[in-house]
């Protein structure tokens, strides 16, 4: 390609070799920051929240929109225990596991941040 040039007044005719280049691409996008999948519950069953034998933890960040369970009651497997929001989608949080409810962490309206300790259960 030719291209005419001028520097101080002063005319150059530039020769320039053009490689053409491939467009940049994004990757990988994943929207949100502190997200964990949820694992899979003892029956095979997917469950909404991380259990690390303490509890279940939140699987991202967002509000406790409800919370379904007390302090004392007995749970099955798969049971919704908390409800989650965030980006103005709502997410069930279960049990892992059948046992009983420990202690319930959060109240409704708190902020919550990926992997904090919801419910204990025992």
């Amino acid at each position: 390609m030719q291209l005419k040039v001028t520097v101080n007044g002063q005319v150059y005719e530039v020769e320039v070799e053009v490689e053409e280049e491939q467009p940049p691409t994004l990757g990988i996008f994943m929207a949100g920051g502190n997200f964990a999948p949820p694992v899979a519950a003892s029956n095979g069953a997917p469950a909404g929240g991380a259990s690390d034998g303490e509890g279940v933890r939140a699987p991202l960040a967002g509000t406790v929109a409800r919370i379904l369970v007390e302090e004392g009651e007995a749970i099955e497997a798969g049971a919704v225990l908390v409800v989650l929001e965030a980006m103005k989608m709502e997410t069930e949080i279960t049990a892992p596991a059948a046992g009983t409810v420990g202690q319930v962490l959060v109240k409704p309206g708190e902020a919550v941040t990926g992997g904090q300790l919801l419910v204990e259960l025992s």
